[in-house]
């Protein structure tokens, strides 16, 4: 459940922002097809890959996971 909550919240606040998978991908350093693993909810994302995400939201972590 959590993978799943985690991935519709990232999906939100990428698509709120008008980017897509590949150009967020792209401005973190991530492969493509991994974020859209991550996104889909079938990948156990690390705190590393978590964090990078979340800077290239240009929010903390705390604002990330806020109401899930």
């Amino acid at each position: 459940m959590i993978l799943n909550n985690f991935a519709s919240r990232i999906r939100e606040i990428r698509m709120s922002r008008g980017l897509s998978q590949e150009k967020f991908a792209l401005k973190i350093d991530m492969d493509r097809t991994y974020y859209a693993s991550v996104e889909s909810g079938k990948r156990n994302i690390s705190l590393k890959n978590i964090k990078k995400i979340a800077d290239g939201f240009e929010m903390s972590l705390e604002e990330l996971f806020k109401d899930m």
